[in-house]
């Protein structure tokens, strides 16, 4: 019997370790804040040398806070409860305010920090050495108080520190495709975080653990809900919800902002017209904007989307982007609100290369919006593309704010199931030259405003979160929030400091992980671009889903959401001509530019179907026909799949095992749907060339036909309208 016992006894014990091991697995939830204790004790014996004491008096909710997260991250790191002081002579000290709460040490903040910046110095305060962090503002202590926990985060040294750093752009704002029902539109990660139907009586953790990430990273605002929106969210029922939600964020430095629907005023308001020029819509929408106001006092205003795939807008009545921006933007002025215009419009009537169609619009309305518009402009032209040139606009209107929009959810770059980090490709558009200015004229100087100091300034990230316990689907999807938020306060920062930031406040500081898996995000878009849209293709993903390919789509329902509309492949060859001799979208772009794409021998290869229509025999740099490059390219994207997988397999061990297995499983679907992808799209485009893929290459594993009859049912992300990209 004892002996059965034992036995018995021993399971018992396995399967409470089995159940503890379970309990404490990472399962991502607490993103780049995890604060992994410091296993280099060299380091972390200095540290706790430096941050015995502390000065940190909390008059504010946000100083409160800020407080807490410096406590709750010390004890996690390093086993750390700074002793509260009043006086510097305890020792080693660090001393965190702003001059009105720090006034017994009279240090100075320098106005050039603004309102949101921080200084992070030691310095000698009464003849001992301290660390101080300090700002002009609660919000910029916040801030700076982030950056010193990114120190100790990174393992970096905090002995001799000098730093003073403040966001060059001024609005942050991270945008939910979030419906009401919380559905997520172009959503791959759950559904939507707010829980509408128990709002405003439960106030949820994650809301508050949401603000606490966008803080992290200098975010400041929040689009709750989509730019397709429902005018229910206008109504007293739902402000209240709202009004909830905003308190949460408040403590943490992020205004909430509401998407609109241009026809609120006929659907919630009884009235028989959304006439922009129409006295009584003007009424009804700065009546509105009071009662917002009344229930949020620091509302940051409206997003709209306007006249763009059958939403409503100003031009159903026959008037203009200006004038809906206008009205709308003089009823927030009183409450000093913005509206966030979008220029994501195009009209398949409009017999013209949907290309120049924002363009076309938006131009001739320069200097004619009020100064609390700015106009949301996507990265690029089309819609979100795996690689797209940098957006006409930029550059084209000096005397309005522009707002870069960027996609952080991946509708076009393989959902939550890819591997890829887009800071690469934000920093692409962001540095792209439009010589609107001269040379050195970079979309990040214009989005920041240097050409004109009087604008206000703004970038957009389209979220990629949702109720999966990890946020964003993919472990790695994370780094996109977080890259987001880094270059929005920064637009000229490096993408791998970034990763590797990343990388060691979420997973680990052990560089033998660190390095091989930074090298692979830095290149994994570009291995998605190869193996899905190489050489300049865009917009040939499957219709309606946006999932896995689908170049021979050409009956969605208007050319312009057809994937043969954008790559034009016959007999003869391949692109869309967009020089001079083809549509002239070129013409949108400065003569620089413009004499740069057009030229053949100067088009860089990543741009060159985009503007050009090309033989298969024609011969690109590298020797190979554009044939054998296509070819090349599909195939060396799906490898480089494997060869990331590869890579991750010589991770085990150096992280926890949850997410190790989470990822590697994710890089198996990755590089089944790489292989989809490119064995799909060269089958298809063989059958316009007729030219031979080379015999080194492996054949696909199906004939062409079993590609185009895949059906996928019940993909995520679809929302109410099975065609809209917004």
């Amino acid at each position: 019997m004892a002996k059965y016992s034992i036995k018995y006894m021993c399971l018992l014990a396995l399967l409470f370790i089995a159940a503890i091991s379970k309990v404490y697995a990472n399962d991502g939830y607490k993103l780049w804040l995890e604060y992994n204790k410091v296993t280099n004790t060299q380091l972390a014996a200095g540290y706790r040398q430096q941050l015995k004491y502390m000065i940190f008096p909390t008059a504010s909710d946000q100083l409160k806070a800020s407080k807490a997260e410096l406590l709750t991250a010390l004890d996690g790191m390093l086993t750390l409860k700074p002793a509260d002081t009043k006086n510097i002579m305890s020792g080693q000290t660090v001393i965190i305010g702003t001059p009105q709460t720090l006034k017994a040490f009279s240090i100075s903040v320098p106005d050039s920090i603004g309102t949101e910046g921080y200084l992070i110095k030691t310095t000698l305060i009464g003849q001992k050495k301290g660390i101080v962090i300090m700002a002009n503002t609660d919000v910029g202590v916040m801030y700076g108080v982030f950056n010193f926990l990114k120190l100790i985060q990174t393992n970096q040294s905090i002995n001799k520190l000098n730093i003073s750093d403040h966001p060059r752009i001024m609005y942050r704002v991270l945008d939910h495709w979030d419906n009401l029902n919380r559905t997520v539109e172009r959503g791959y990660a759950g559904s939507s975080i707010w829980n509408w139907h128990k709002l405003p009586g439960i106030v949820d953790q994650r809301y508050i653990d949401y603000a606490r990430a966008n803080a992290s990273v200098g975010i400041n605002g929040s689009v709750v809900n989509n730019v397709n929106a429902d005018a229910l969210i206008l109504s007293p029922q739902y402000l209240l919800k709202v009004q909830a939600l905003a308190n949460v964020f408040r403590t943490y430095g992020i205004r909430i902002y509401l998407s609109v629907k241009f026809s609120s005023p006929v659907e919630l308001g009884g009235l028989k017209t959304a006439d922009p020029l129409d006295p009584a819509v003007k009424k009804w929408w700065a009546d509105k904007a009071d009662e917002i106001y009344h229930y949020i006092p620091d509302f940051g205003g409206f997003l709209v989307k306007a006249n763009s795939e059958g939403q409503p807008g100003p031009q159903s009545y026959g008037r203009t982007h200006a004038d809906g921006a206008n009205m709308l933007a003089d009823a927030l002025a009183p409450h000093h609100g913005i509206v966030m215009w979008r220029a994501f419009v195009y009209d398949n009537k409009v017999p013209d290369d949907r290309f120049k169609q924002a363009y076309n619009e938006f131009k001739p309305f320069d200097g004619k919006f009020k100064d609390n518009v700015i106009i949301q402009v996507k990265n690029g032209p089309i819609d979100f593309q795996p690689r797209e040139p940098f957006h006409p606009l930029f550059g084209a209107m000096p005397n309005t704010p522009l707002m870069m929009e960027f996609q952080l959810t991946q509708e076009y770059l393989g959902f939550s199931t890819h591997l890829v980090y887009e800071a690469p490709l934000f920093a692409e558009c962001l540095q792209s030259d439009t010589y609107t200015h001269g040379r050195g004229s970079t979309v990040a100087r214009v989005v920041k405003g240097d050409f004109n100091r009087k604008l206000i300034t703004g970038m957009a990230g389209v979220a990629n979160i949702g109720t999966d316990l990890n946020w964003c689907g993919h472990p790695f999807a994370q780094a996109n929030w977080y890259a987001f938020g880094r270059m929005a306060w920064s637009p000229d920062q490096s993408s791998a400091v970034i990763a590797g930031d990343w990388l060691r406040m979420t997973f680990t500081n052990d560089e033998n992980f660190v390095s091989p898996v930074k090298s692979f995000m830095l290149q994994s878009r570009e291995n998605t671009v190869n193996y899905m849209t190489p050489l300049g293709l865009h917009h040939i993903m499957g219709v309606s889903t946006h999932y896995g390919p689908g170049p021979w789509v050409d009956n969605a329902g208007r050319p312009d959401w057809n994937a043969t509309y954008y790559h034009r492949a016959d007999s003869a060859g391949i692109g869309f001509d967009r020089t001079t001799s083809g549509s002239n979208a070129l013409s949108q772009y400065a003569p620089e530019v413009k004499a740069n794409w057009e030229n053949l021998q100067t088009c860089p290869d990543e741009y060159l179907l985009w503007f050009h229509r090309l033989s298969w025999t024609y011969k690109m740099r590298s020797g190979r026909s554009l044939w054998d490059e296509l070819v090349h390219h599909y195939y060396i994207g799906a490898d480089s799949v494997k060869q990331m997988g590869l890579t991750w397999d010589k991770m085990q061990g150096k992280i926890d095992a949850e997410r190790f297995t989470e990822v590697k499983q994710l890089m198996e679907v990755q590089l089944n749907e790489a292989t989809t992808w490119r064995d799909a799209c060269v089958l298809y485009f063989q059958t316009f060339s007729k030219m031979p893929v080379g015999a080194a290459y492996p054949k696909p594993e199906h004939p062409l036909d079993y590609y185009k009859k895949l059906k996928f049912y019940y993909v995520p992300g679809i929302g109410g309208n099975n065609y809209m990209t917004n």
